[in-house]
């Protein structure tokens, strides 16, 4: 496996696990960025809250996404009637979540620095209230 799909997995476990332990149900899908149809990394939810969300982590003070995976993303939401949700994991900040509308347009890709995030982005506990 490649060093960043492994990479991948082990954060999205790891924001599997907080969601669990947070007493949502969760599944990560098999296949997301590869397969076709599995366009969001982890499905989450209880009682009258349901989120599809995308899984990103950066080395660099700054994120760069292509504007195609997004699209495919919100339309995989949308088509399965749940929030989208981007996680994002910059090294030594910890979990900040925002909506896909808060990404920057970039040319081909939609982007989000790390300062933006900290104004922009929520916490686990203030987000998923």
């Amino acid at each position: 496996m490649p060093k960043n799909k492994s990479k991948g997995s082990k954060i999205e476990r790891e924001l599997y696990e907080i969601f669990v332990k947070n007493n949502y149900r969760a599944i990560r899908t098999a296949g997301s960025g590869t397969m076709e149809n599995a366009d969001c990394d982890l499905i989450a939810g209880k009682k009258g809250k349901k989120y599809c969300i995308e899984v990103k982590s950066s080395k660099k003070p700054v994120k760069y996404i292509s504007k195609e995976q997004i699209s495919r993303f919100i339309i995989f939401s949308e088509i399965i009637g749940l929030k989208p949700v981007i996680a994002l994991r910059f090294n030594r900040e910890g979990w900040l979540f925002i909506s896909p509308k808060i990404l920057r347009d970039a040319g081909k890709n939609w982007v989000i620095t790390l300062e933006e995030a900290r104004k922009k982005g929520k916490k686990f506990s203030q987000f998923f209230k």
